[in-house]
């Protein structure tokens, strides 16, 4: 969300923001310059502390008194939802990045699905952050599709192509991460960014890399990111990630954006998705991905234009993929380069933040709620002084 807190202020919000408490918290506070207030929220479920955090949610805006709420995620989306619901705020706004129930099953999956129906239903609009999520949604009966938005070509942000742009200095940072990783400089690196999860497919990668070894036999898989309690690894792939000196694991890093220059390929199989920045941080680099055919991910890739698209958890076509790219670096810097063009004119940020500012200004005025009044500069005023002063 870099950046579009900052910008619905310009445009006359207040902007109150509320998350579980930390450093992540801390810092967009500070960069967005808006309010935060940490609320005692976990990504796993305990229905003790979750009726305590709807409790606490429905205090807090009974106290606050918001003209529009935008909750997201299925556990905020579902807590924050019934409380907006419940206190009856004028605008109440649910933000889809996901279906977790996608890769669940038995009565988890019932009951993911019943809480994503809920928090729906508490909702006057839907935002999507792609269309096939929105499909995925509309046929699972969670909402109707009249109630339902995608911004744009989809994501939840989209991406500030100069963080990634591969400048001299970037591909000098590579080279030296390298050298720290002790890599060496004609080793081919596939690359992964995200969660060390089963939904990321990381049981998945791991195999074709030990596939593609076989071909490739100086070839590292270089992870950036952490595991997760909530969704391990089995053990014996974890085990096995941590024993092999051709995996490479980064641990959690603040900003990735060095790490993608270090990569050939970027591989990602993830299980579900609702659109995968990590698709457009990678294209945004100028990098080839080759992903798994999962929600969200489709719209990110131009199957055979910016990279390939292989079945959900088929572990011999992702090989077989990456392994074309591998043999193939003019086709693998050509297909980088369409995924960079198409991020540069499909994926302003500022296309989002300005969609989401005038479906709040729509919502209001169907409600009959005065519209904010943005920012002014003083060299605005100046340029328009005639009109301002009418």
């Amino acid at each position: 969300m870099r950046g579009q807190l900052r910008y619905l202020t310009q445009q006359g919000f207040d902007v109150l923001l509320s998350s579980a408490p930390g450093k992540e918290l801390h810092v967009a506070s500070c960069e967005e310059g808006v309010r935060a207030i940490p609320i005692p929220i976990a990504r796993r479920i305990s229905l003790g502390k979750d009726l305590y955090v709807l409790v606490h949610l429905f205090m807090l805006m009974r106290r606050l008194r918001p003209t529009i709420t935008n909750v997201s995620t299925p556990k905020a989306g579902l807590l924050g939802g019934l409380a907006a619901w419940l206190n009856g705020v004028p605008c109440r706004v649910y933000t889809l990045r996901g279906l977790r129930w996608e890769s669940a099953s038995g009565m988890s999956r019932l009951a993911l699905l019943i809480a994503e129906r809920i928090a729906c239903q508490c909702a006057d609009v839907v935002i999507c952050v792609s269309e096939s999520l929105r499909n995925a949604a509309v046929k699972a009966g969670v909402v109707d599709r009249e109630r339902t938005r995608v911004f744009r070509s989809g994501s939840s942000n989209g991406v500030e192509e100069f963080r990634f742009v591969p400048t001299k200095e970037r591909q000098q940072k590579a080279a030296q991460i390298r050298r720290e990783l002790n890599i060496p400089t004609d080793a081919p690196v596939m690359g992964f960014a995200g969660r060390l999860t089963c939904d990321k497919g990381i049981p998945e990668l791991y195999e074709a890399h030990r596939i593609l070894r076989q071909e490739f036999p100086s070839l590292r898989l270089m992870l950036v990111g952490d595991y997760e309690e909530g969704d391990g690894l089995p053990f014996a792939t974890r085990k096995s990630i941590e024993l092999d000196p051709s995996v490479i694991r980064t641990g959690f890093v603040d900003d990735p954006s060095d790490f993608y220059h270090v990569f050939d390929v970027v591989a990602f199989p993830s299980r579900r998705e609702g659109f995968p920045n990590t698709i457009l941080e990678a294209h945004a680099s100028g990098k080839p991905v080759v992903a798994a055919r999962a929600t969200g991910t489709v719209d990110a890739i131009i199957d055979g234009v910016s990279g390939f698209l292989v079945p959900l958890g088929d572990v011999k076509a992702l090989a077989e993929k990456v392994a074309t790219l591998l043999g193939n670096p003019t086709l693998a810097t050509g297909m980088g380069a369409a995924g960079r063009a198409r991020v540069l004119r499909e994926y302003k940020p500022e296309s989002i933040w300005k969609a989401l500012a005038e479906e709040y200004f729509e919502l209001l005025q169907a409600r009959d709620i005065p519209l904010p009044i943005p920012e002014i500069s003083p060299w605005d005023l100046a340029s328009s002084g005639d009109t301002v002063s009418r």
